[in-house]
């Protein structure tokens, strides 16, 4: 009896695991390339699926594609940006703090090189679809507010000071935050990424309370 006999069968795909292999492999997809350039064949090729797993759970490319900001994405955002200011025990400036060097120290090459894929999209397909536009506006949005209501109960915690507008603020943390990682992909520079950290830094040091 030959050994190719003797091979046991695969075990089926569980659907939810094929899924998720489909929403990781995209996402890889979409931040190494794009989303338009992000083809078909490398999402299935990375994760290990047919086309027609594919179209199974999925109606199509676009769909795909949102389902990674929904699925993929925002969750991200949410665990490593907005559920650490959610303490409402914490000093919200050394969350913030805390939050940005913890970036720093665990951004590698390849992230740096591709850069935020929440900010790629934004810049790629807010112009084109009103799917990506609108997840994206909703999921910064929710950042924006987090940062917002964390720095208001530091005021009423006497930890921030009292004549800062904090929507504003929170919106430039936001633009700052994001925008550090946009120069610091197009000069290829770690560098630059860690002098904008420290400006960032700098800033927030500044809405201490006296």
């Amino acid at each position: 009896m030959s050994a190719a006999s003797t091979k046991p069968a695969a075990a089926p795909r569980d659907p939810d695991q094929t899924r998720i292999a489909l929403l990781q492999a995209a996402a890889e997809e979409i931040h190494s390339h794009g989303f338009q350039a992000a083809g078909l064949n490398g999402i299935l090729l990375r994760a290990g699926v047919t086309k027609g797993a594919l179209y199974h759970h999925f109606a199509n490319k676009l769909a795909l594609g949102h389902a990674v900001l929904d699925e993929v994405l925002g969750p991200q955002l949410r665990r490593d940006w907005i559920e650490p200011l959610r303490d409402e025990n914490a000093d919200p400036l050394d969350v913030l703090i805390g939050m940005i060097c913890r970036a720093g120290e665990e951004i590698d090459d390849r992230q740096l090189a591709l850069g935020c894929p929440i900010n790629n999209l934004a810049q790629e397909m807010s112009p084109v679809d009103d799917g990506f536009r609108v997840r994206i506006n909703t999921l910064l949005d929710e950042w924006r507010q987090a940062i917002a209501g964390a720095l208001a109960r530091g005021q009423a915690a006497g930890m921030v000071r009292t004549d800062i507008e904090v929507q504003a603020a929170a919106a430039f943390l936001v633009a700052a935050l994001e925008g550090s990682i946009g120069i610091a992909k197009n000069a290829q520079s770690r560098d630059l990424l860690m002098q904008c950290g420290q400006g960032v830094i700098d800033y927030l040091e500044t809405l201490r309370a006296g």
